[in-house]
């Protein structure tokens, strides 16, 4: 077997099962451990695959890889269930809060829909059309003008222009990605814009992320971590990204996945929450 076929076979195994191990590529090909790294550097160096010790895995999505919101919101379902219910747990009648965009904070306003007289602001279409349809009569939508985004987000300077105006006691952030370096981050620079002026607007940031967003990267920081007074995530968030997280946010809420329709789980691991 040539080399560049059987680079394209490697490449089509590592799609197909997210990754594999040099050892085994060798006994298979018949060929030596050495002759299997020069394939997977070759691939890795065309961005390809990544290399990891003893093998390789599935390329990493770009810092501005942006999937749509019907995309996201079949993913982690039951956690971001649970994490959603918590949050709702956070706010009060007559509140005037902000929801960003996202598939949490859409989960989110499901769980809004029958607090009285609340107030939200959004740049979320699905999360206002969510309240519009479902909301009680004395609760007020205000949903941002704006640029709309493949989250179905709404950015940009109309966004921005209208959010300085206020001011929120509360706002649930979603996004993209959270590490130590680059904090909270989205692969959208206008929607970072905006979710700064979102932070800015509010008297107290409640981050919502479930694990998955631990070690991603997008392109644009929104804020660093310290900036969060609350951050809900579930509970297969890794020992080590808990206690990053702790060292640096207000309050960390981890909450295992919720187990059934409309069940929410609330409570906070033992030591992970100050």
């Amino acid at each position: 077997m040539l080399a560049q076929q059987r680079q394209a076979a490697i490449l089509d195994r590592v799609r197909a099962t997210g990754g594999v191990r040099v050892t085994e590529l060798a006994a298979e090909y018949g060929v030596s451990d050495m002759t299997i790294r020069r394939d997977l550097e070759a691939l890795h160096e065309r961005g390809l695959l990544a290399k990891v010790h003893g093998g390789a895995t599935a390329a990493g999505p770009g810092s501005t890889d942006e999937p749509g919101f019907r995309a996201k919101s079949v993913r982690q379902l039951a956690e971001k269930a649970a994490i959603a219910g918590r949050a709702a747990e956070l706010v009060r009648p007559g509140a005037a809060v902000a929801l960003s965009a996202g598939t949490t904070t859409a989960e989110l306003a499901r769980r809004l829909v029958d607090v009285p007289g609340l107030t939200v602001v959004t740049n979320s279409l699905p999360v206002a059309e969510i309240l519009h349809a479902g909301g009680r009569s004395d609760q007020t939508v205000v949903l941002t003008g704006g640029v709309r985004t493949p989250s179905d987000a709404l950015v940009g300077p109309l966004a921005v222009a209208a959010i300085r105006s206020l001011h929120l006691d509360l706002l649930f952030l979603g996004v993209h990605g959270i590490t130590e370096r680059a904090g909270f981050t989205t692969p959208n620079l206008m929607e970072a814009e905006t979710d700064r002026a979102l932070v800015a607007a509010a008297d107290r940031l409640v981050v919502l992320a479930d694990h998955t967003k631990w070690g991603t990267v997008g392109i644009s920081s929104i804020v660093e971590l310290s900036a969060a007074h609350v951050l809900v995530t579930d509970d297969r968030l890794s020992p080590d990204a808990r206690r990053a997280l702790d060292d640096r946010v207000g309050e960390l809420v981890v909450v295992p996945p919720a187990t059934g329709a409309g069940r929410t789980a609330t409570t906070t691991d033992e030591g992970m929450a100050r």
